[in-house]
């Protein structure tokens, strides 16, 4: 969800709260209001009365208990109880020959005096309908509800989207920024101050990041290169000396060690440095990889090693996988899958690959125990007691697949079997 999206739902769940209080506050108020008119205009017509009935005696005999002729009506009371009479309001209903329905109306009763006579006053008026008043409030509120934040809406789209465009801007660039592509940034000007803060503080972190970055990725390229040249004299420098002297058995093997642990450094250094430019993302070149023809020219290329295993190496094509990436990623990830396989599977047994559409799998059988699942594509972790194993294939491989987001994974009944595939949301 969108920034200015987030604030407006937090900001509409408050003018709900808000308006809904402030409605229920103005009912009130309202009907205090109202009954205090009512009221006013209810005393005031009782002293019309009295002045009419000093000029006209008559209305004081009309006796009209159900209002059927006026919306007065006298009855005489005694002295006694005028002197005790308490003025009072109440609210009742009426049939209203209009309306052909009962309606609400208000009541006023007071006590008056007239010569040596008393009488009581009831007097009656109209009242407002609350139903029909808390339906027409509702209704105008939720008008009103629905105004706000049409209007926070388009404010929120017009103006303050153009306040927090430097913002997206960045987001923008940041989004689409690669530091193994050497791309810069341009920071947008701004009067904001938050945003000049935000802006410089960017711009310093991708500074020091690109800075960090090619200082590594020189340190590792220079720091292999240095390496390789002396491990690949050492081994010459030993080899031709196995052949120049004639040496005991014990000082061969000797040597002979020193030799596979110079190969195994050699090996181990190019893998290192193979994992660091994956991790970096160096290998940046892509094009659409057929997994299938790749499949079938790795296994070709396989065939000698398979033969001299006694093992065979099936491939059996069930759909198509294709997948935009690195070809020489795809050719690592393929081919340490298939020399682990055949590294560790069993002689004169059948190793078989199996393509379907967006996976591909491969089967071989091996030790009788399952392996680590949680250390299996880990750095340096053997799965066998080669001597020559660097322990880094199958993390190359994992490297490989998280660059390009594919799941490798690993699992066993009776054989073991890793599997590439493409994540179910993609």
């Amino acid at each position: 969800m969108k920034l200015l999206n987030y604030t407006s739902k937090y900001l509409a769940l408050v003018l709900l709260l808000l308006i809904t209080s402030w409605a229920v506050l103005f009912y009130y108020a309202m009907l205090d209001e109202i009954y205090d008119s009512l009221d006013d205009g209810l005393e005031n017509q009782k002293l019309l009365m009295v002045e009419r009935a000093a000029e006209d005696p008559t209305i004081l005999s009309q006796d009209d208990p159900e209002f059927k002729k006026h919306v007065y009506n006298f009855t005489p009371i005694s002295r006694k109880t005028y002197l005790n009479f308490k003025e009072s309001y109440r609210d009742t209903s009426m049939f209203m020959l209009n309306e052909k329905d009962f309606e609400p109306v208000r009541i006023y009763e007071s006590a008056v005096a007239y010569g040596d006579d008393h009488y009581k006053l009831k007097i009656i008026t109209s009242m407002v309908e609350e139903d029909d008043l808390v339906q027409d409030l509702a209704v105008y509120l939720i008008g009103l509800y629905i105004i706000l934040i049409s209007s926070i809406l388009l404010l929120n789209n017009l103006l303050l989207k153009k306040i927090w465009k430097p913002f997206y801007n960045l987001i923008a660039q940041l989004r689409d920024f690669k530091i193994e592509k050497n791309t810069t940034i341009a920071i947008p000007d701004t009067t904001i101050e938050e945003f000049n803060l935000l802006n410089t503080t960017v711009d310093k972190l991708i500074k020091k990041s690109t800075g960090s970055y090619v200082a590594q990725k020189q340190f590792i390229e220079n720091a292999s290169h240095e390496l390789q040249t002396p491990l690949a004299i050492s081994i010459n420098k030993l080899e031709l000396f196995l052949e120049n002297n004639t040496l005991n058995e014990k000082q061969s093997k000797d040597l002979a060690t020193v030799l596979d642990n110079l190969g195994k450094l050699t090996r181990m250094n190019k893998s290192l440095l193979l994992l660091s430019k994956i991790e970096n993302q160096q290998f940046e070149e892509e094009a659409l990889v057929d997994f299938a023809a790749l499949t079938k020219r790795i296994i070709s290329d396989f065939e000698d090693l398979a033969h001299h295993k006694q093992m065979e190496i099936k491939f059996i094509s069930e759909g198509t996988f294709k997948l935009n990436m690195n070809e020489d990623l795809a050719i690592i990830l393929l081919t340490n899958l298939i020399k682990n396989a055949l590294i560790h599977g069993k002689k004169k047994e059948e190793i078989l690959i199996t393509l379907q559409k967006n996976s591909w799998q491969i089967s071989n059988y091996g030790i009788t125990n399952e392996l680590d699942k949680t250390t299996l594509f880990s750095r340096f972790k053997k799965t066998g007691n080669l001597k020559k194993s660097t322990g880094l294939g199958l993390a190359i491989a994992k490297a490989v697949a998280d660059k390009y987001s594919l799941e490798l994974g690993y699992n066993f009944k009776d054989f073991h079997t890793f599997n590439i595939a493409l994540p179910l949301n993609s």
